[in-house]
């Protein structure tokens, strides 16, 4: 899945507009590396995201195309 897509399913960024914004301003790192929209994002990743002075730091556990609100938390868990 897409990096920009995995984002906005997984609600850490609303839209996936402003998710690829913040790749292509390079505020998000996957792994330690700043990474493009079109990443392909797989279990096991560290995603790191810079939110002006704050960061979020998030291990992906799982990749789905489509998720309810509710179960959108469940695809990853804070590093």
């Amino acid at each position: 899945m897409r990096l920009d897509k995995y984002l906005k399913v997984s609600r850490l960024i609303k839209r996936r507009t402003v998710a690829n914004e913040a790749c292509d301003a390079g505020r998000i790192k996957v792994n330690d590396k700043v990474a493009k929209a079109s990443y392909d994002v797989k279990v096991g990743d560290i995603i790191e995201i810079g939110f002006g002075d704050k960061s979020v730091k998030v291990e992906v556990l799982k990749t789905q195309e489509t998720v309810k609100k509710e179960e959108a938390s469940e695809m990853y868990k804070n590093a």
